[in-house]
């Protein structure tokens, strides 16, 4: 049965995909910051942006989850799966995610910030 509604699901699950997506983002960081890059810098610019998009978004989804009283946690790991805990209103929904999927969930996240952080800014 279903004890988390669809938004509170929708909230949580970007929140905690948005969290691997920052935790990616700074693991790429740290591979140009140390690697043997000709010019790393451009590089190093976008992951920033992305970085700081994610970051913002992610603040924001954790004050409405607060807000809403939602948590979400690692339950369990193995090769093929990860579990995760959804808490609301003193109701624990697991969801199972192929880790295949989460990377896939990741990566279009990832895409997202790009692309965003590619568009041009308004000035004046």
């Amino acid at each position: 049965m279903r004890n988390l509604k669809e938004k509170e699901l929708e909230i949580a699950s970007r929140y905690l995909f948005l969290s691997m997506a920052i935790a990616v983002i700074r693991q790429d960081r740290r591979h140009f910051e140390n690697g043997n890059f000709k010019i790393k810098e451009p590089y190093l610019e976008l992951l920033s942006k992305m970085e700081i998009a994610a970051r913002e978004e992610r603040r924001i989804l954790k004050s409405k989850m607060d807000h809403q009283k939602l948590h979400v946690i690692e339950a369990s790991r193995n090769d093929s799966f990860t579990s995760f805990l959804f808490l609301a209103h003193g109701y624990e929904e697991k969801r199972n995610y192929f880790n295949p999927a989460i990377r896939k969930k990741v990566e279009t996240i990832l895409f997202e910030l790009m692309h965003k952080s590619l568009r041009p800014t308004r000035s004046g």
